[in-house]
């Protein structure tokens, strides 16, 4: 026997989020940090090199190369998108902005599949409320909206979404791709033709962005379960929406195994201890704040539909989801850019919490995501200051220690944009807690709007530092200052990210081959360890000069001139 819904909701707390409010919040959470500052450390700096060397024809489309070296993340669709922009866009857009174009449509696509994943979720029976004995209840539409609502406010809100959501990786594309996959298996049954190719064009974008093994369980756990939904959820067309996931699946398939990139990740159980599983559970708790506390009230709340002798699609697949990225979060690195592709079915899971949530609940959450928010908003104000006038003196010493050599520049036009913002957060925050009808994604848009303030706040006002910490333009610049423009450096040890920067702010012609050219210039990477290779022969180079990077001493590189020919 089936349980009731534990939802109980009235038609007056579904009312409409304003669309146009919610499209320019979306727009004002994406745009900042995909736009306006240069790429940054790691895999952000690493991907955009391969992009450039690929735009320029200096290496195949097929087996990206970065001066012999293969990129870390496989996948080649996010490599050639930004590749295929630099080449459109470069005549009128920086490189660098022109490779983030296509992230930034793949981040607005996310959010847009997100939402509909929700929503044709909430459009199944046993996802809707109870029915009340005189009418009144919420209608489907309308209460699959506001659940929709929710959720998308519950996905932007998760910290984790932040920097890897707008970085050019392939991590951004699987987001994406995860997000289209699961829009098309959730909307099965209620639409034709879109998400069957939303299904293809998800489990086969997986594939080519370095995760088809993540395609496959992903398209077979979802035809398995719509196979085992029960006879109110779409049964008329349960065989052709089992049909289309396996097809989409065998399709991801083949197009892995033609550009053969199928890869050997998981960690074997001998392995699992050299796992650090207390900062695993510490990643689990802050990545996806807040949704994980409302995912566990999700589970118990609906507990009586979980376990039931049929399906229920609303729940399960959005659990399936979860757990298949919690898995290879668990079993392969790095775990955060893994656990990215969760935040889609979490906020999923926790939509379905807004219906059941307590007035004591909801309480609570508002105050801590208050409290939280806006003593963020202000250290990043307080530090700010600092950095433009030396007081309070604590934090601008904190800042000089952390970075030295920066000089913070006051900008007007960011000042503005960073103090609109923060009124915008304090006119949330007094219609909050003011008296209006209720709307249950209410409890959602402060963790939204909180974050998006803090964001938006660092990618404006701490924008000037992170470039200064978080880039290479300062140890490209003082290596230029030193060799001048040379006909080619050679490199030793190098990471790919240093490789990428020189050839990007540099302009340098890096080579790693010493019988390529001689290079009069040797840069080299140390092992902070073992220090300089044996391979640098002190009777052909002569150490010239240590570049620091101001804020990582692991990323400092020693410079050497040719003394012999």
């Amino acid at each position: 026997m089936n349980k009731p819904s534990p939802a109980i909701v009235a038609q007056g707390a579904v009312r409409r989020l304003p669309r146009l409010a919610l499209l320019l919040f979306c727009i004002a959470y994406a745009v900042p940090g995909l736009v306006g500052r240069a790429p940054w450390k790691s895999a952000d700096m690493a991907s955009f090199g391969y992009m450039l060397e690929m735009a320029r024809g200096n290496t195949p489309w097929m087996d990206p190369m970065l001066v012999g070296l293969r990129p870390e993340a496989d996948g080649l669709l996010p490599y050639w998108l930004g590749a295929l922009a630099i080449q459109g866009l470069g005549s009128w857009l920086a490189p660098a902005t022109a490779a983030r174009m296509p992230f930034f449509a793949l981040m607005a696509l996310a959010m847009a599949a997100s939402w509909y994943a929700v929503y044709f979720l909430a459009r199944q029976p046993r996802a809707q409320p109870v029915a009340f004995a005189f009418g009144g209840e919420a209608q489907p539409s309308d209460y699959a909206r506001a659940i929709a609502d929710g959720g998308l406010l519950a996905l932007i809100a998760c910290l984790g979404l932040a920097q890897l959501g707008h970085e050019i990786t392939t991590s951004l594309a699987q987001l994406c791709f995860t997000a289209l996959a699961f829009y098309g298996v959730a909307a099965q049954g209620h639409r034709r033709w879109l998400p069957e190719v939303a299904i293809l064009v998800g489990l086969c974008g997986l594939a080519l962005s370095g995760a088809p093994s993540l395609a496959v369980l992903f398209g077979l756990g979802s035809a398995l379960l719509h196979a085992l939904a029960g006879s109110d959820e779409g049964s008329d067309g349960r065989r052709r929406a089992v049909g289309a996931m396996v097809i989409a699946t065998l399709a991801a398939i083949a197009l892995a195994s033609a550009l053969d990139l199928w890869r050997w990740r998981v960690l074997l159980p001998q392995d699992a201890g050299s796992k650090d599983w207390r900062t695993l559970s510490r990643l689990l708790v802050w990545f996806t704040w807040p949704a994980w506390p409302l995912v566990l009230w999700t589970l118990w709340r609906w507990r009586f539909q979980i376990f039931t002798r049929s399906v229920n699609l609303h729940l399960a697949l959005p659990l399936w989801f979860v757990l298949v990225t919690l898995t290879a979060t668990l079993t392969t690195r790095p775990a955060d850019r893994a656990l990215l592709l969760a935040l889609p079915a979490l906020a999923t899971l926790a939509a379905f919490a807004l219906p059941t949530l307590q007035r004591s609940v909801a309480a609570l959450i508002d105050w801590f995501t208050l409290l939280f928010f806006t003593s963020c908003g202000a250290v990043i104000w307080v530090v700010w200051i600092a950095m433009q006038t030396g007081f309070p003196k604590q934090p601008a010493a904190n800042v000089l220690r952390q970075a030295p050599g920066f000089d913070a520049v006051f900008s007007l036009p960011v000042f503005l944009v960073a103090l609109a913002a923060t009124l915008v957060w304090a006119w949330l925050v007094q219609w909050r807690v003011g008296r209006h009808r209720a709307a249950i994604w209410k409890s959602m848009v402060l963790p939204a709007g909180g974050a998006a303030l803090c964001w938006l706040l660092l990618m404006t006002l701490w924008m000037p530092l992170l470039d200064f910490v978080r880039g290479y333009t300062v140890v490209v610049r003082n290596v230029s200052a030193a060799v001048g423009t040379p006909d080619c450096i050679q490199e030793m040890g190098l990471s790919r990210e240093q490789i990428a920067a020189f050839q990007y702010h540099g302009g340098f012609k890096i080579l790693s081959n010493p019988h390529q050219a001689r290079c009069p210039w040797l840069l080299v990477n140390p092992d902070p360890r073992l220090g300089l290779p044996e391979q640098v022969n002190k009777n052909q180079w002569q150490l010239q000069a240590t570049i620091r990077r101001p804020s990582d001493k692991g990323d400092d590189v020693v410079l050497f001139r040719r003394t012999k020919t």
